[in-house]
């Protein structure tokens, strides 16, 4: 989900569980800057995302990390922002001519758009959507999960005494960490799916999840045959260059970066949080790509 409904400011802790690992971070209480993150390692299999099946295989181990890992965050609120797999979530970008201003009516409107494009029940997924309105159109951020699914990890969260006041797709989280104001575009790679996100004067411009066969095996020729028609779209249909490309899950930069840089002439980066090891309170050395969900989360 893009956001749920919040009462109050944005929660000052941060949890993200992916199929390997839990990570937990939290920021300072009178601004977004990050202060201190731990990991959990999972056991192999605990965790299995998806949209069509639970994805909690092992409760007691999830539970176990998530316990210990914000409880060694600290914090005074149990109010939390969870990041999510991308696999278990969807997020996609419609456009419309014009969309009602109520919003039950509005909803409705976007959840008929959806149906013939997702493979689970569109009328009882869990559905939270951004709209923008520019220059007499409409366009949608929609992000949308079975219910149940979205259920199962909040359960999670809630059996250790935690309450999700916002949930979000990690592919949504680590854009928090780039400023967008010229043409960026985001490759972010799991064993699953391969994102591919493209962002304008802070604004999401395309957003594409594509299946990952190869898992972590995957190339950096094949990661470069995936995102190039992705580019080629951009450019076209917004007549400007990628200037900057930030990269999240590959193994080295070192060999993506310099075809990504061929075709398109633009900057790439590896995506990684400003961190230092004196937050890091796991007690053993940790990438700090590992980082990019909650951070983006905390200081977006």
């Amino acid at each position: 989900m893009a956001a749920k409904k919040q009462t109050g400011a944005r929660p000052h802790l941060a949890c993200e569980i992916t199929p390997h690992r839990v990570i937990a971070a939290r920021s300072a209480d009178k601004s977004n800057r990050l202060e201190v993150f731990t990991i959990r390692q999972l056991n192999e299999g605990a965790v299995l995302p998806s949209l069509t099946g639970p994805n909690i295989q092992d409760s007691t181990a999830l539970r176990n990390a998530l316990s210990g890992a914000l409880a060694a965050i600290g914090g005074k609120s149990r109010d939390i922002i969870a990041v999510l797999p991308d696999t278990a979530i969807r997020v996609l970008l419609l456009d419309f001519e014009d969309l009602p201003a109520k919003q039950q009516e509005s909803e409705s409107v976007v959840r008929f758009r959806l149906k013939k494009s997702l493979p689970f029940d569109v009328e009882e997924a869990a559905l939270s959507y951004d709209v923008r309105r520019v220059n007499g159109a409409v366009q949608i951020v929609a992000a949308i999960s079975p219910r149940e699914i979205v259920q199962e990890y909040e359960a999670a969260f809630r059996d250790v005494g935690y309450a999700a006041g916002v949930v979000l797709p990690s592919c949504l989280a680590v854009l928090g960490l780039i400023d967008g104001n010229t043409p960026t575009l985001v490759l972010k790679v799991d064993s699953f799916n391969v994102t591919v996100a493209t962002a304008v004067n802070q604004e999401l411009r395309l957003i594409r999840t594509l299946d990952n066969p190869n898992g972590e095996n995957v190339s950096a020729s094949e990661l470069a045959e995936t995102v190039l028609p992705s580019i080629v779209f951009f450019e076209d249909s917004f007549g400007a260059r990628i200037e900057r490309i930030f990269v999240s899950g590959v193994a080295s930069v070192d060999e993506i970066g310099p075809m990504l840089h061929q075709h398109t002439g633009a900057r790439v980066e590896e995506l990684v949080p400003e961190i230092s090891p004196g937050q890091n309170l796991s007690g053993n050395k940790i990438d700090p790509a590992a980082v990019a969900g909650v951070a983006g989360a905390l200081v977006g």
